[in-house]
């Protein structure tokens, strides 16, 4: 079952532009910074709470945010759910009739597992769910 928010992914053109302009606006330092080549995309992360504003910049433009910003411009690109099992939530979902993304778990930044499912079965929203390590 879907624990709570983990974060809201927002795709940027301009990942540092957008650090600053967040780190004004939120009043806060990002946690986090890392670059997942398998994924094509370089994050930052803010805390806001116990979730996180996830800035998402592509590596390049045949990458998933890549395209995402190129079909439809900056802006929020998913929403990440905690959950204690991908793996066992992936089958749960699957059972229930919803189309995953990706088959099996898969890692994420921060060590996470993360899973995503297709915004087809999620009123045109791209999920994520993500356990931590």
């Amino acid at each position: 079952m879907f624990e709570r928010i983990d974060h809201v992914g927002i795709a940027v053109p301009d990942l540092d532009a957008a650090v600053e302009r967040y780190r004004r606006a939120l009043g806060a330092e990002p946690v986090h910074r890392e670059r997942v080549e398998d994924q094509g995309v370089e994050e930052v992360l803010f805390r806001l709470g116990d979730g996180y504003v996830q800035l998402l910049g592509a590596l390049g433009p045949d990458t998933p945010v890549g395209r995402f910003l190129e079909r439809r411009g900056p802006g929020v690109h998913h929403v990440g759910y905690r959950v204690a099992d991908v793996a066992r939530e992936l089958e749960r979902l699957r059972a229930a009739g919803f189309r995953p993304v990706d088959e099996a778990p898969r890692r994420g930044s921060r060590g996470t597992t993360i899973a995503f499912l297709h915004p087809a079965g999620m009123e045109g929203v791209l999920v994520e769910l993500v356990q931590e390590p």
